[in-house]
């Protein structure tokens, strides 16, 4: 996954994950990404400042490499119809996008996280639910876990 620091035509900033550079490149051309302040699809890359890792951050980074996971509440967000349109949308290109791209695996989410983890699954995007305790002890094995506010799909 590539971090990205997105800005608008607006001079909006947000971030935004993206499977490599080809994908961001994709979801540009095609008007997927919007500014989640004012909602425009004029969006591009921002100038980003690199990350700089010592040479022991990389070999224990290259020893173990977290599992890109994606956590999903069981519930929608509370109060959907308060949510500012241009987020709203942004919320629902998110699940939009993962629904597409992920594998639903229901409340077995940190069973398979932790499966993905230990090479004893296959290596892919996933989406779930799990309790506060799974989260805490994927955490604690090093497993990397994203929360995405979960909204109703977009309806057309």
């Amino acid at each position: 996954m590539i971090h990205y620091q997105l800005r608008c035509v607006s001079d909006h900033e947000f971030e935004g994950w993206f499977r490599d550079s080809s994908a961001f490149e994709d979801q540009a051309a095609h008007g997927l990404l919007s500014c989640p302040f004012c909602g425009t699809a004029k969006v591009d890359r921002a100038l980003m400042a690199p990350a700089v890792r010592s040479s022991r951050q990389k070999k224990n980074e290259q020893q173990e490499q977290p599992v890109a996971a994606a956590e999903v509440p069981a519930t929608s967000v509370a109060g959907q119809a308060g949510i500012p349109d241009a987020l709203l949308s942004a919320l629902q290109k998110m699940r939009q996008e993962v629904e597409s791209k992920c594998e639903n695996v229901g409340d077995r989410f940190a069973e398979e996280a932790l499966r993905i983890h230990h090479g004893e699954a296959e290596e892919r995007g996933i989406y779930g639910s799990m309790t506060s305790e799974d989260h805490e002890r994927l955490e604690d094995e090093g497993v990397s876990v994203q929360r995405l506010p979960w909204v109703q799909p977009a309806e057309g």
